[in-house]
C-alpha cells in the first residue's frame, strides 16, 4: 500500500527527474559541453553526486560531482554526434526511481548510428539527484560503434 508521503516523495523524484531531461535538452540545445554553461543542470544534482558507467564504454567509469558531470557531459560530447532520448517511462519508488529511455544516436568516430534502451537507476534525496547507474542493452557494441574494433 501507498501512504500520502510516499506518493509525495515518488512525485518529487519524477519531478526532478523531468525537470533535469528539459534542462539537459536546454543545455545540449545551446551548444553542450564547452559552449554552454553547466549551470542550469547544477540544481538537479547533488554536489556529491556518483555517476557509474560501465567500464567498456568510451565514457567509462566513476564521475563525481558537478565536475566529474560536467567532464561527463564533454566526454558524451565528444562520443557521439547525436544523442537523441524519447519513449521515456519513468518508476519511481520512494528515493529510487527508474527510467526506461529509447536511446537513438550516431557515433562522431564512425559516423555509425545505433538505436537502443537505455535503463537507469536514480536515486533522488532532498531534491536532488545523488546516484545515477546507467545499464546499457549492448556495450560492446556501443564501444565497437563508438571507436571501430579493436583487436
Amino acid at each position: 500500500m501507498t501512504t500520502h508521503s510516499d506518493t509525495t516523495t515518488m512525485t518529487d523524484s519524477v519531478r526532478v527527474l523531468t525537470g533535469m531531461y528539459a534542462a539537459e535538452e536546454e543545455y545540449l540545445a545551446a551548444g553542450g559541453p564547452g559552449r554552454a554553461s553547466f549551470a542550469p543542470l547544477a540544481p538537479y544534482f547533488s554536489p556529491e553526486v556518483v555517476l557509474h558507467q560501465a567500464e567498456g564504454l568510451p565514457y567509462g567509469g566513476t564521475w563525481r560531482g558537478h565536475d566529474g558531470m560536467a567532464r561527463f557531459f564533454l566526454a558524451m560530447s565528444e562520443t557521439w554526434e547525436t544523442f537523441a532520448i524519447s519513449g521515456q517511462e519513468f518508476l519511481a519508488t520512494g528515493t529510487t526511481a527508474v527510467v526506461r529511455s529509447d536511446i537513438r544516436a550516431r557515433a562522431r568516430a564512425t559516423g555509425r548510428e545505433l538505436a537502443f534502451p537505455l535503463l537507469q537507476t536514480i536515486t533522488v534525496r532532498a531534491g536532488r539527484i545523488t546516484e545515477v547507474r546507467p545499464f546499457y542493452w549492448d556495450t560492446a557494441a556501443i564501444a565497437e560503434a563508438c571507436r571501430g574494433r579493436v583487436g
